[in-house]
């Protein structure tokens, strides 16, 4: 039987609520520039919901969604992408971590899981409230969903991500736990935790840290966003064994831009003589009409 997982990321959901002068007396005035000069001209509603149509019509039994659904961390755009989650998903079937945008000012991560807290939880029913206590674990089916948080507060132009000691000893304690158990294991991270992935203002500080966890207990899949491209990387698991890391387009990104446009990805994932079987199908976003086109096919395992 095959299990069909989707991912997207990078939502950046626009337009921005109406922000008062007061809220911009911080790093927010920066990024609420930045959306004004840049953002707000290629990315629009529009393609998200062509890409949200896309992902539903190929009916998979899982989403994964690796962060930066808002922007500059305002109350009313966390509100409101609690609404965009719940009117478009359903928290059984869908599975969120957090970015960077979702952390953007001290106080805004413990909002943004506060109010998502539905689709980043585990069967254990655990608060993730205070930010601390990922990564959490989600089994479907034959498939361990683990969603593991990046995010944390920056400084102006910076968009760096932290993955730390305490998630790493958690994060060792379940991929251990699903890989006794015979499961396929998804990792969820924003942040690539790749070197040389991105620049330097934007990595993830802890990459090795992540890195040993996967050479000691292994993974079948990582998945990330934050770089806004299509990219296809591996890192060492245990025995020899190559771990695919995989990265997807912003979901918002309107085609003709700078960055590629707007894409989800498809993994059918199954087992066959006691072997997992991954394989990948990129759908993006070809014109302003909605039409999507398949630009990747691979086989991952």
């Amino acid at each position: 039987m095959i299990f069909k997982l989707a991912h997207i990321s990078d939502i950046h959901m626009g337009p921005l609520p109406k922000v008062r002068a007061r809220e911009l007396m911080s790093k927010r005035l920066t990024g609420y520039v930045n959306w004004k000069r840049n953002r707000s001209n290629s990315m629009g509603d529009g393609t998200l919901s062509h890409i949200v149509e896309a992902v539903k019509a190929a009916n998979p039994n899982h989403v994964a969604i690796t962060g930066d659904l808002i922007n500059i961390g305002l109350d009313a755009e966390v509100s409101l992408a609690a609404s965009w989650l719940k009117q478009n998903w359903d928290p059984s079937t869908t599975s969120v971590v957090p970015g960077n945008h979702d952390a953007y000012i001290r106080g805004t991560l413990a909002k943004a899981i506060n109010a998502w807290k539905p689709f980043m939880s585990n069967e254990h029913g655990e608060d993730y409230g205070d930010g601390s206590h990922f990564p959490f674990m989600r089994r479907r089916e034959d498939v361990a969903i683990i969603g593991a948080s990046s995010a944390v507060a920056t400084p102006a132009f910076i968009a760096a991500g932290r993955f730390g000691t305490k998630q790493a000893k958690r994060l060792a304690s379940l991929l251990k736990h699903a890989g006794e158990n015979g499961l396929f294991r998804v990792v969820l991270i924003h942040h690539p935790p790749v070197k040389a992935a991105t620049v330097p203002r934007k990595k993830l500080y802890g990459i090795q840290t992540f890195q040993r966890v996967i050479a000691e207990h292994g993974a079948e899949l990582v998945l990330h966003g934050h770089t806004h491209l299509a990219q296809r990387h591996a890192i060492a698991g245990p025995n020899e064994t190559i771990v695919p890391v995989i990265g997807v387009p912003s979901a918002s990104q309107a085609p003709g831009a700078k960055r590629p446009a707007a894409a989800f990805n498809l993994f059918s994932i199954e087992q066959e003589n006691g072997q997992w079987k991954c394989s990948l199908e990129e759908h993006s976003l070809t014109s302003a009409t909605g039409k999507l086109t398949i630009t990747d096919q691979r086989k991952l395992l």
